[in-house]
């Protein structure tokens, strides 16, 4: 089986713990998970700043919604925060290019939710946020 490509987009507090965990701790979560998972993809503002995980081997782009739609993933992480703005895009567009979204954005959902999980549906992909 092939393996499960992840984009993060924002690699704030959470997103930059989740990149740990997964370049960390990747056999552990393939013996679990039964399959290999691979962060292939990140993005955030702040290219040079010290996140404290090591992500040399993963690719990067300035901009989250053109990673959305560019990145060679299965899902992306929408992390970055805010109802509108860029984390509406990265979501709209990850769906609109077939793509799994997960999200922790509380704000977001409030106030695009039932549009988000509508066009999920539409497009046949997942839209996950059980942790907001």
């Amino acid at each position: 089986m092939p393996p499960f490509r992840v984009a993060i987009a924002g690699l704030g507090t959470v997103g930059a713990a989740v990149a740990d965990i997964l370049l960390s701790r990747k056999e552990l979560i393939a013996a679990r998970c039964g399959r290999q998972i691979d962060l292939v993809a990140v993005s955030a503002r702040d290219r040079s700043r010290d996140r404290g995980v090591d992500l040399s081997g993963v690719d990067w782009f300035d901009d989250a919604s053109v990673m959305a739609t560019q990145a060679e993933c299965d899902v992306v992480l929408e992390l970055i925060g805010g109802e509108d703005g860029i984390a509406k895009s990265v979501c709209e567009n990850a769906i609109g290019a077939g793509r799994h979204v997960v999200t922790a954005n509380k704000a977001l959902l409030a106030m695009h939710g039932s549009a988000l999980a509508q066009a999920a549906e539409q497009t046949g992909v997942g839209l996950g946020y059980e942790a907001s």
